[in-house]
């Protein structure tokens, strides 16, 4: 068997399991004679609106807008996309973001709203707060997304920085809100997927700050200012469980990690591999994730018998990356190249690590894979991982041996999906 083309075939899958076109017939509003509005964010938006259109029963056409990342859009007929800049927000987003903000305060009760939800619309919805400036807020987001911040931390910080998120385009309209999300977190945490535009939030700007003093994040003094300020009372809190705006929102996930591993799955389980899913919330430094994996690896591998199945780990959920060096690479490439290191050539091994969006962190890859071959052609070649990982230079590791996966962007996204295949 092909093992290296079929975890190609399973990481397909799992994106196929993601795919609006595929998911969205079955989450509908019921149709009635209300105007409809749709707006949206994220890396699967322009899809998820085409989808939307493509399935759309109502008496009267849909209207409205939705943010994506540049390069993902679609053709739409009614619906407006808009490119934007991810995962550093720009100026076509905070204008998009304003434009969505208007739209849903525009809106009657007697009107509804659709909203379009994926991973990547907490940077394409990033309508800054007063007083903060765009240039501020690329500069914290560069500085978290370097200091290795966990998603669900990082998150809190934008829902305080924002003037969409954390519940507050739910609570900027009077029109009933149906919002429908693909979701990229871990566990499907409603206040977390896109920071949570629809969703109540726990959490405080007192949290905020701790996050940033923890991680001891540089911090441009509009935004410090706005946190303290919130902390005080002087800003109001985003709305929390309970608020009254909630009370007219319906909140639908339409596809997520764990259904993508589960049609992984399956596909594996059918060609005879026996497979552990560890679930869609697998998180942390991607150096620390590929050790724990390296060491399953090498303990199934010890422990196989001859004519034994083949035996595959499966995971999703978002890794983090502290950059140190000056290299290229993302975090699904990051964790391939340490698990190759730690493996050191065990034989009888193939793994795969991709992004689900197609886009491997700023990179045109949407991961890498290795086989049992790799080893030998690296040494060829006079390819060192541990000084690529030095430089966080995994791409150039992964291009040298022509084994980046290219996808291009899929319009869809439910975060990582990671592989080790022991034969």
């Amino acid at each position: 068997m092909d093992y290296a083309h079929l975890l190609q075939q399973s990481f397909e899958a799992a994106v196929r399991a993601a795919d609006p076109a595929a998911v969205m017939a079955a989450h509908l509003p019921p149709p009635d004679g209300r105007r409809t509005w749709v707006v949206g964010a994220g890396k699967a938006a322009a899809s998820m609106a085409q989808a939307l259109e493509a399935v759309w029963n109502g008496p009267l056409p849909l209207q409205g807008l939705v943010v994506t990342r540049h390069a993902h859009r679609v053709r739409t007929r009614d619906i407006e996309v808009i490119e934007a800049g991810h995962p550093l927000p720009d100026a076509a987003g905070v204008a998009a973001s304003a434009d969505i903000l208007r739209l849903a305060g525009s809106l009657s009760s007697q009107d509804r709203l659709i909203v379009l939800l994926s991973g990547g619309g907490s940077s394409l919805l990033s309508l800054p707060a007063t007083g903060i400036s765009l240039e501020e807020y690329r500069q914290l987001t560069q500085s978290l997304l370097r200091g290795g911040v966990p998603i669900g931390e990082f998150n809190i910080v934008r829902k305080h920085l924002s003037a969409t998120q954390g519940g507050r385009l739910a609570a900027a309209t009077r029109a009933a809100v149906w919002a429908l999300i693909i979701s990229d977190v871990p566990g499907d945490d409603l206040s977390a997927i896109a920071s949570g535009p629809c969703s109540p939030d726990a959490s405080t700007y007192a949290d905020a700050l701790q996050i940033l003093t923890h991680w001891n994040i540089d911090v441009p003094a509009g935004i410090h200012a706005h946190l303290r300020a919130g902390a005080r009372g002087d800003i109001a809190e985003t709305p929390k469980p309970g608020d009254p705006c909630f009370a007219r929102s319906h909140t639908r996930i339409i596809a997520s990690a764990r259904a993508s591993l589960a049609a992984a799955a399956r596909l594996l389980n059918q060609a005879g591999v026996e497979v552990t899913n560890l679930g869609d919330a697998v998180t942390g430094e991607a150096a620390d994730v590929a050790r724990s994996q390296a060491a399953w690896a090498r303990a199934r591998r010890a422990l196989r018998k001859a004519g034994a199945v083949p035996q595959a780990l499966l995971s999703g959920g978002e890794c983090t990356v502290t950059v140190r060096g000056a290299g290229r690479g993302g975090r699904c490439s990051e964790f391939l190249l340490q698990l190759y290191a730690e493996l050191n050539g065990t034989p009888d091994v193939y793994a795969l690590a991709c992004d689900t969006d197609g886009i491997d962190g700023t990179q045109d890859n949407a991961g890498a894979a290795f086989s049992p071959a790799t080893h030998a052609l690296a040494q060829a070649r006079g390819l060192d991982p541990r000084d690529h990982l030095q430089r966080n230079d995994s791409y150039s590791f992964f291009e040298a041996l022509g084994q980046l996966i290219v996808t291009g962007p899929t319009r869809t996204n439910v975060n990582d999906y990671r592989c080790v295949l022991v034969v």
